[in-house]
This record gives C-alpha cells, sequence and structure tokens, in this order.
C-alpha cells in the first residue's frame, strides 16, 4: 500500500519501504537492528512531546506502556521533501497488544511521520491513542 514518488524523483531508495522495515524490526523489538535505518542525527518525537534520540528509547517506552504492542498497517505514504534526497513518509493504522495487566487491546489509531534523507531516517513523530484509552481504562474519560 505504498504511494511511491513518481518515476522522475530522484530518490534511489523507496523510503515507503525503508519505513515499513523499520518499524518491522522495532516493532519485533530489535532496536539494534533498527539503527541500521536511522541517521546519527536521529529525532524522534512520541506522543506528549517526549523526545528521544535512539530506537532502543522507544522500545523501553513502549515496554513500559504495554505488555507488548505492534503496529497494523494500514498505508505508508510519500510526500517529496524539501530537497531531491529528502521525501516524508507517513505510516498510519492500528496498535494491538496487550496492556500491562494482561487485557488485550486493538484498534488503537496510530500515525507516524517520518523525514528520510539519504536513504536514512532522521526524524520520528508518532502520535496514538493510547493515552487516551488509558484514561478510559482508569475510569477518568469516555471514549
Amino acid at each position: 500500500m505504498h504511494a511511491a514518488p513518481s518515476s522522475s524523483s530522484p530518490l534511489t531508495y523507496d523510503p515507503a519501504a525503508l519505513v515499513d522495515e523499520y518499524l518491522r524490526v522495532l516493532m519485533i523489538p530489535d532496536p539494534v537492528a533498527a539503527r541500521r535505518f536511522v541517521s546519527p542525527e536521529l529525532k524522534i518525537r512520541f506522543t506528549g512531546g517526549r523526545e528521544m534520540i535512539d530506537p532502543a528509547q522507544c522500545a523501553a517506552f513502549n515496554a513500559g506502556r504495554y505488555g507488548w504492542v505492534k503496529k497494523r498497517f494500514e498505508a505508508t505514504e510519500v510526500v517529496t521533501g524539501a530537497t531531491l534526497e529528502q521525501a516524508i513518509v507517513y505510516n498510519r493504522g492500528t496498535l494491538y497488544g496487550v496492556w500491562p495487566d494482561g487485557e488485550a487491546f486493538e484498534g488503537n489509531r496510530y500515525v507516524d511521520r517520518y523525514v528520510v534523507r539519504h536513504g536514512l531516517i532522521v526524524q520520528m513523530d508518532v502520535w496514538n491513542d493510547s493515552a487516551e484509552r488509558m484514561l478510559v481504562r482508569a475510569g477518568l474519560a469516555e471514549l
């Protein structure tokens, strides 16, 4: 489900495939292997403005928030970036997994935005419904 750049694109790699594979590896989780897809200058911003710089921090955050979690991809879309060797990639879908107390969940919407430059991810922004669902589970909100 990739909306790839046009054939006149100067990119010499498929940014959508790169992001999909990065996410697949990160969701194993295998943050060490995920590093091969990212720039040393990587900047990550998770829901709530949590800043990180390494895939291992993503895995650690997820390990604290979920018993386990995976992404079900619905679409990966590419937008030409500001430079000839840059693309913006959106990956969206739903999360499924188990909360720390063992209760299963699914259908938790997410959208990730990536900046890919020269074949490496340099920026990752993550948004999802987990905080809202956690409030509902705690009896503090309604869906």
